[in-house]
């Protein structure tokens, strides 16, 4: 049996939780304490309210995700926020989060593992932001439409297209989440394909008038394989269970 305090400082070490840079309302590592006794952990994409139901219905002692409780701010702990804290407390369910640490891992991160899922070659790191860098990229051979393909297959989704560059995928950009705002930069940087999961309206257009091909695959679809990867290390570390639980948003 594992403790709760032994997987929290795994993975504070595994993620640098202490290090890497990230929004306000992220408050990267744990987010609320719980039972130290862990035997089986729920991992997600959001510690939404219904997220955490169905980790108390599964049994779980310990919730992991990617976008914690704290997004908005300081806030008023009543309706639906007390609701997910008294479900929680009164289970004893402990909430780890990881946002940008766990886009960025090498092994487990959200983009590491589109990356691979999706057979890209001759793989960096590139996009520099807050001083560390943000995203992958490297070569797909073949077509625009094949690399689609591809990406619907492994999300499980319908990619939304905007194929106004090359016929070939070529280097191809790849940053989970919402970085559609990163259109412009993200060309500047000598991308000819961008992969990833949402982006403001204007930024479609953005690629479209510079040339770019820019794939949105989805915010929650493209930031599943993280957690996933997470679940797979502790239960080989620590002879653990666990479970996903899949409440997508749709975006």
């Amino acid at each position: 049996m594992a403790t709760l305090d032994d997987i929290v400082s795994l993975l504070d070490r595994e993620l640098r939780i202490k290090e890497v840079p990230d929004y306000p309302g992220a408050l990267n590592g744990l987010q609320m304490h719980g039972r130290q006794d862990v035997k089986r952990i729920a991992v997600a994409v959001d510690a939404s309210l219904p997220v955490v139901k169905k980790a108390v219905e599964s049994g779980a002692d310990l919730l992991i995700v990617h976008h914690g409780m704290f997004w908005s701010g300081a806030r008023r702990v009543t309706g639906a926020t007390y609701e997910k804290f008294k479900i929680a407390m009164d289970a004893g369910l402990a909430i780890y989060s990881a946002h940008i640490p766990l886009d960025i891992h090498p092994v487990v991160g959200n983009n590491a593992r589109l990356v691979s899922a999706i057979g890209l070659e001759q793989v960096e790191p590139f996009f520099e932001w807050k001083g560390i860098l943000l995203g992958l990229r490297g070569r797909f051979e073949g077509a625009l439409d094949q690399l689609v393909e591809r990406v619907g297959e492994v999300l499980g989704g319908v990619p939304h297209v905007c194929s106004a560059g090359s016929r070939e995928a070529g280097l191809v950009g790849v940053i989970t989440g919402g970085a559609g705002s990163e259109v412009a930069a993200v060309r500047d940087s000598g991308i000819d394909t961008f992969l990833t999961g949402e982006g403001p309206h204007w930024s479609y257009t953005e690629a479209e008038e510079r040339g770019m091909n820019l794939i949105y695959a989805g915010h929650y679809l493209t930031e599943t394989g993280g957690v996933k990867a997470l679940a797979e290390l502790l239960a080989e570390t620590f002879t653990l269970e666990t479970g996903f639980i899949d409440h997508p948003s749709g975006l």
